[in-house]
């Protein structure tokens, strides 16, 4: 006989754990499926999570029991051409005390504590568990068809929180995979690499559980948009980079082969001196945003996290899992709602949407709507970066000869880089989708 639940959520990351904690709590059986040997088995992101007002609500000061690697108090954006580099440096103290504004994770240790906080509060966790479809009645969805000996199951509402590449989203016919081909995903490659906490911290200039975030722009990606990124955890540094897809298949490059030479780099070589590979990993990230949003709901059926495509990028932020715990939030508010009327209905579960709305996860995602379409501009990976360092380089430099005014110098390091037209219309794509 084919088991069925008050609900179903597939995916046991930050969104789909979210989900299946909200609901169990609130007396619901909940089955909460992971395809990988446990939660965060197959999870992968950058590394840093910024401070989310949802999940302290769900375990109030979750910092004093998470597995948090450090606090991070120094934000920094790089711009790099091959031989040189330009660094803007941000700290602030006051992101070391609690609440933290953002902290270094590992995946695999995190997901895990935090799947188990819904199996404490009642939900069924069931791993190593492929997901190929939904089941329908009629146009409603009514389950799912699992690779597992004991059967399909059967619930009254499934959430998808199945990754940038939801297959259920897809089967359900709230989104269609050419639509990913119109929009920006990247791939990215990560490392952990070993190195011991002494080291990290004169290195990185902090104190213990104190840590740094490092983006790079420019030569790392070779002229491909996309983005590297070193973060620092207790004993070993989160190395990586995010690359537009199509871009890589265009212009032949492996991200492993680019990962490689950003290592080589002189800014970069000495930062990562003596550290050992750990462990490698790799997934898909949307990067469209608000515009590359599937509809969020149907009959019996929503869909959060990265699978709705919920991850906030503007080039300076790079934010997911916060958005992603207020999805799974959100939704499982919606299916308590549902539940409580007992109508699982597409008009019924777009109280989701509304709270989603009301949130500041489709507030921000909306007003950064234009930031995908500006950070596909080839020169903000190019000549930008470029025209920083010579910048700086001729500003400088001692040969002996006169000096020049900063409009001298900034002409100096542009020409032939860029014209005052394009920069201009640069400034104008950069104002829409940022201020």
């Amino acid at each position: 006989m084919t088991e069925k639940f008050d609900a179903i959520v597939v995916g046991a990351g930050p969104a789909g754990t979210t989900a299946a904690l909200v609901m169990a709590r609130a007396g619901m059986k909940v089955a909460l499926i992971e395809r990988g040997a446990y939660p965060g088995a197959k999870n992968m992101f950058g590394g840093v999570f910024y401070y989310s007002e949802v999940l302290n609500q769900l375990i109030p000061e979750f910092w004093k029991e998470a597995p948090i690697e450090r606090h991070i108090v120094r934000r920094v954006t790089t711009f790099m051409t091959p031989q040189a580099s330009v660094s803007m440096d941000y700290e602030n103290s006051n992101f070391g005390k609690p609440p933290y504004n953002g902290v270094t994770l590992l995946r695999s240790r995190f997901d895990r504590w935090y799947a188990q906080k819904a199996v404490d509060a009642g939900a069924l966790l069931v791993p190593e568990t492929v997901v190929d479809d939904v089941i329908r009645d009629g146009q409603r969805v009514i389950g799912i068809k699992a690779r597992r000996d004991q059967g399909d199951l059967l619930a009254d509402v499934v959430i998808a929180a199945d990754g940038v590449n939801s297959l259920l989203a897809e089967k359900a016919g709230l989104k269609k995979s050419k639509e990913l081909r119109r929009h920006s995903i990247s791939v990215t490659a990560k490392e952990i690499l070993s190195l011991p906490s002494e080291t990290i911290e004169e290195r990185f200039n902090c104190a213990a559980d104190e840590g740094v975030a490092i983006d790079f722009l420019g030569a790392c990606t070779q002229g491909i948009q996309g983005a590297a990124f070193i973060y620092t955890n207790k004993s070993s540094l989160s190395l990586g980079m995010a690359t537009d897809l199509n871009s890589l298949r265009e212009h032949h490059i492996s991200i492993a082969d680019l990962v490689e030479s950003f290592k080589e780099h002189p800014s970069v070589k000495r930062l990562v001196k003596g550290a050992t590979l750990k462990e490698y990993s790799g997934h898909l990230m949307p990067e469209g945003g608000y515009k590359m949003m599937p509809k969020l709901y149907g009959d019996g059926i929503l869909v959060a996290g990265d699978a709705a495509a919920m991850v906030f990028y503007t080039g300076l932020s790079l934010e997911g899992v916060n958005f992603a715990i207020a999805s799974g939030f959100y939704a499982g508010e919606a299916v308590k709602a549902a539940k409580a009327k007992s109508d699982f209905s597409a008009a019924s579960l777009s109280h989701y949407q509304k709270l989603l709305e009301d949130s500041f996860v489709l507030k921000d995602l909306k007003s950064f709507r234009s930031a995908s379409s500006m950070l596909a501009n080839k020169r903000f990976y190019t000549v930008y970066p470029d025209f920083l360092c010579t910048m700086m380089e001729n500003m400088f430099k001692v040969d002996g000869k006169p000096r020049k005014r900063m409009w001298g110098l900034m002409r100096q390091s542009m020409k032939g880089k860029i014209s005052m037209m394009d920069l201009a219309k640069d400034g104008m794509q950069a104002r829409k989708a940022l201020l």
